[in-house]
């Protein structure tokens, strides 16, 4: 045989197997969906526990989802960007520290600020604690934070009455105080009562031009308390007689800079003093990355959980299959006496079950993004919707189709044509 009629043969026999599988398809789905219409009870029933289990896998990942944004973002609002920076000591000996200090002072911000371009605000915190006079002859040690205009934003700091600290008051060493909520309900009764009124620090008088608050719970990391109050840092210095501060906080422009951020402020000071000095920066990036895992473990364990009934689903589509298997043995046996192979009979009833799954996971992701699309549409609510939940729920389904529907296919292609043909 030449290789051109070769080739012609080979040809023909690919085009005979490639409609032989397409009748079989066909076959099996048409043989399907009688049998779904001589049972259309049993197979909605069946179908129901792949629309409940579709449906919550789908709900189960947009509550994870949703939960998980909102914990990002109520961290996110602590300021996520910031880096703290401190001194923490060495450098000098006991009688070296009478000549020298290595404390951080406000030229090593300005280095800061001028050798790393990612840096969107600093401000330096100068930290005391004071004796606070009012018109009432009232006295308490009170927390005042020397700060710079630029630290409202850093910690993201909401002024719902007044305003905050400006540069004008900054560089003209202007005697003003912006308070927290409870220091001016405390001390003036309401937040309006607080805006102008005067108190004194050390005999010199204040004047209270904003009231603040902190946007989020700060998680124990702020150095703010429940009764502070900032004022200009060139005012606090002259409290103090020193130009060193406790700290210097810097905002970056991206959270992604921010590790790298931190290394670099660390050696930028460094190079500022004497080598054994030791300086510590904080972020809460640690924080955020604890947070995110956190919540996508419970995300992971909740779709456990959601696949528990999935399986129950299973469950049930092996049983009904196992019982439409036993109905029709007779139909088997037929089919085999007519020539129907042992591939051909599996895939018959593999198909069936792997059908009513894969319609029930249709329906259960129509009922499980029904609810969170409803609740954009009438609230106006930005819920997260993953396409990734319609793909883990719809293969699911067909998964569930094919492990349940394996054993009872298997057992239906397994039958002996003459036995099954003497059944009554």
């Amino acid at each position: 045989m030449n290789p051109i009629e070769t080739a012609r043969q080979t040809t023909f026999q690919q085009t005979l197997l490639s409609a032989r599988r397409t009748m079989l398809l066909s076959e099996i789905l048409k043989l399907a969906l009688d049998s779904f219409r001589a049972s259309k009870m049993r197979f909605a029933l069946t179908a129901l526990g792949m629309v409940i289990g579709t449906a919550s896998v789908i709900l189960v990942i947009t509550i994870g989802m949703t939960g998980k944004k909102y914990i990002l973002q109520e961290i996110q609002k602590v300021e996520t960007n910031s880096i703290e920076l401190e001194y923490a000591g060495g450098g000098a000996t006991a009688a070296e520290r009478v000549l020298y200090s290595d404390s951080l002072t406000r030229d090593d911000e300005k280095a800061v600020v001028a050798r790393l371009p990612g840096v969107l605000y600093s401000s330096p915190v100068l930290t005391m604690h004071e004796r606070i006079a009012f018109g009432g002859g009232v006295f308490k040690d009170t927390l005042v934070l020397g700060v710079s205009p630029q630290y409202q934003f850093i910690r993201n700091l909401l002024v719902p009455n007044g305003r905050f600290l400006d540069d004008e008051d900054d560089s003209a060493h202007i005697r003003c105080a912006v308070v927290t909520e409870l220091f001016a309900q405390k001390r003036f009764g309401s937040d309006e009562a607080a805006v102008g009124s005067t108190f004194e620090i050390a005999g010199i008088p204040f004047t209270i031009i904003g009231v603040f608050k902190e946007s989020v719970s700060d998680f124990g990391v702020s150095e703010l308390q429940d009764q502070t109050i900032l004022i200009p840092f060139s005012v606090a210095r002259y409290f103090t007689g020193t130009e060193n501060v406790n700290q210097i906080y810097f905002s970056m422009r991206d959270m992604e800079e921010v590790p790298d951020a931190a290394k670099r402020i660390r050696e930028i000071v460094q190079a500022r003093h004497r080598k054994d000095s030791v300086y510590q920066t904080q972020t809460l990036v640690e924080l955020l990355d604890m947070a995110n895992k956190i919540t996508t473990a419970l995300t992971v364990v909740l779709v456990l959980v959601a696949t528990v009934t999935l399986a129950v689903g299973g469950v049930g589509i092996m049983n009904i299959m196992l019982a439409n298997v036993r109905a029709r043995i007779r139909e088997i046996g037929i089919r085999k006496a007519l020539g129907a192979t042992y591939r051909e009979i599996k895939l018959q009833f593999l198909a069936e079950a792997v059908i009513i799954s894969l319609v029930g996971g249709v329906a259960g992701t129509i009922v499980g993004l029904s609810l969170p699309l409803s609740i954009r549409f009438f609230t106006g609510m930005a819920i997260p919707i993953s396409p990734w939940s319609v793909v883990i729920a719809l293969t699911s389904a067909t998964l569930v189709g094919v492990i349940f529907g394996t054993v009872p296919a298997t057992r239906a292609a397994q039958m002996d044509p003459v036995e099954a043909l003497k059944y009554e």
